[in-house]
């Protein structure tokens, strides 16, 4: 594969790909790039984890002039966890270029602080569809000097009604722009998007070649409505089920699910579109640092989760459609490694299984669970715990800052720390479950850069 040298990108820009480690590139960049950065309009079939999001945000970096202050470039994302993702990624690719300002409006959150964002403009908006149509038409977000236009994960975001609010967006936006629409799978209401929107597309798609394909063994497993809760519980006490993903198509089943595990002694939570927003990512936080093992999900809640290593996947019911099954599977099996992929199905789903089985080309593979009698109840702690330390980037909070305070007075060793999230105004820091009592007197009796902020638990 080509490297990104080859590119004709600012040394900005090519400073921040070798900072983060990117040599060469993946396919979708490889083949979307030059086409970006020549002000092509591209369509691309793309996956998560395809490194899509670094190369629609090189292209819209290219393209940014900081001397502008005006808003040049939006990403539009289907839910609220990928837009912060996304607004991640594209901040270390602008590492090196000095005051870039790049804001995340999503719905969710309150309007206030970001009416008070917008007083000056952003050079960059990544947000949710809902949240940047209401401020383009409240007029606190304005649209005219936009460049470049990305549609990230937009079949997604048609599944969820969007897209009336994608067409209102682009016709209160500059004319002439360049549109980038990734999509991991190209339905015809796709087509149609694109045609609507885009002039004279460049088409990308790209198939992983065999050697790259995940490795995902997928099983399914008739079981009785009656027995599914004794199913998914002994599947999670198998060695895989130290971190696993549990999809239900309900969210009512959602909560229920979460809380027989909880009951029956798993580290289970749940995460659905009714949650407050600070619960929802506290609770991706957990389960990304390994302060929780099992997370109980529906499937437009779960698709801002990046998780590399993720072992298990179990579809407690039966996908309602087979790019939905194959969205929840490839959550596992990532990053070169091995993944378990399992689907309950009773008789009623049987015709759902069989929609997978057309769409997939090759018989389901099905196995014989033979259920064990119920067991009392069994601990099954997660490895760590997350501690909240009650203060963020809007209070120059660092992820460096904290693990210094962990390793410096507190006396952990780095090995004891895991992942440590900053967010505007909290940091989440995951630590070995039997030396978090000790950080968490330590924090609190110390200082963290000099300061003293509040310290707690989490669940």
């Amino acid at each position: 594969m080509p490297t990104f040298s080859t590119l004709p990108l600012k040394p900005a820009l090519l400073a921040s790909v070798d900072t983060l480690g990117y040599a060469e590139m993946t396919p979708v960049q490889a083949q979307s790039l030059p086409p970006m950065l020549q002000g092509r309009d591209v369509i691309a079939q793309a996956q998560t984890g395809s490194g899509k999001t670094a190369a629609f945000g090189l292209a819209l970096l290219q393209a940014l002039d900081v001397d502008t202050i005006r808003l040049q470039a939006l990403v539009l994302c289907p839910t609220r966890e990928l837009a912060d993702q996304v607004s991640k990624a594209i901040r270390k690719l602008a590492a090196n270029i000095p005051n870039v300002k790049l804001l995340t409006l999503c719905g969710g959150m309150p309007l206030g602080p970001q009416l008070a964002s917008l007083t000056h403009d952003p050079h960059i908006v990544v947000g949710t569809p809902g949240r940047v149509q209401e401020h383009l038409k409240r007029g606190s977000l304005h649209g005219g000097g936009i460049k470049v236009l990305v549609l990230d994960e937009a079949d997604r975001m048609l599944d969820m009604g969007f897209s009336e609010v994608i067409d209102d967006i682009v016709g209160r936006i500059a004319k002439h722009h360049q549109t980038l629409l990734f999509s991991a799978t190209y339905p015809e209401e796709i087509r149609a998007v694109s045609q609507r929107l885009q002039k004279d597309p460049i088409e990308v798609t790209v198939d992983a070649p065999a050697a790259q394909q995940p490795a995902i063994e997928q099983q399914f497993i008739e079981v009785e409505p009656a027995q599914k809760l004794d199913a998914l519980a002994q599947l999670l006490a198998g060695e895989r089920g130290q971190h696993a993903l549990v999809f239900c198509n309900m969210r009512r089943d959602v909560d229920a699910v979460a809380q027989e595990l909880d009951r029956r002694g798993y580290s289970a939570l749940a995460l659905h579109g009714d949650m407050e927003q600070r619960d929802r990512d506290e609770v991706l936080v957990r389960f990304a640092n390994r302060s929780c093992n099992v997370l109980v999900a529906t499937d437009v809640a779960a698709r801002g989760l990046d998780i590399a290593a993720l072992p298990l996947v179990l579809s407690y019911d039966v996908a309602h459609d087979p790019d939905t099954h194959t969205h929840r599977i490839g959550r596992t099996g990532r990053a070169g490694e091995t993944g378990l992929a399992i689907t309950l199905c009773t008789p009623r789903e049987r015709p759902k299984a069989a929609n997978i089985e057309d769409a997939q080309g090759a018989p389901l593979p099905w196995r014989a669970l033979k259920l064990a009698p119920p067991r009392g109840k069994s601990l099954q702690l997660a490895p760590m715990k997350t501690l909240v330390i009650d203060a963020g980037r809007q209070d120059k909070l660092r992820p460096g800052d904290i693990l210094g305070a962990l390793t410096g007075d507190a006396g952990l060793e780095a090995k004891d720390i895991g992942k440590i999230d900053v967010f505007a105004t909290r940091a989440y820091v995951a630590i070995s479950r039997a030396l978090a009592n000790k950080a968490l007197e330590r924090l609190r009796a110390g200082r963290i850069k000099g300061r003293n902020f509040r310290v707690r638990p989490l669940g």
